[in-house]
């Protein structure tokens, strides 16, 4: 009997083993640029592409650069979506940032609701340097997964 429901058991959970995931990456690019001359945009991918396409071995014995055409790693299909930017003439605008969590919490929504898991989020700034340095942005990568359609 105890063999026969470990069986079954095994046979139940082997999709659970062989669940393949997919994975979409959405950008956030907020400017941090004093007096509000920024560009701020939500970025998400409409196609794809296979790293190893682009991608070379170096090694002691071939250290010859990777000659990929950069033009054919870039893409024309992808959603922008406008946001807005932290500061403008009189400083940091605090209803910008609400505005644009909005914006992004209605995507996270959205992704959601078509069956995409946040998996993880990561984020950097190249804030104002000094003297001199008018540049800046905060990015903001969220990575979703969702269980891959089997073929």
């Amino acid at each position: 009997m105890s063999t026969r429901f470990f069986l079954f058991l095994m046979l139940v959970s082997a999709p659970v083993f062989s669940q393949v995931m997919e994975y979409q990456t959405v950008t956030v690019i907020e400017s941090i640029i004093p007096n509000g001359i920024g560009r701020s945009r939500m970025i998400s991918t409409l196609e794809s592409r296979d790293y190893k396409e682009f991608t070379s071995t170096r090694s002691e014995e071939d250290d010859s650069r990777n000659t990929s055409d950069r033009g054919s790693i870039r893409l024309k299909n992808f959603e922008e979506t406008k946001l807005l930017n932290f500061f403008n003439i009189g400083g940091i605008r605090f209803q910008n940032i609400a505005a644009n969590d909005a914006v992004v919490t209605s995507k996270i929504n959205e992704m959601a609701e078509e069956g995409w898991e946040l998996a993880f989020v990561n984020s950097g700034v190249e804030s104002y340097g000094g003297d001199g340095d008018d540049n800046g942005i905060y990015v903001t990568r969220y990575i979703f997964k969702r269980q891959k359609e089997q073929d």
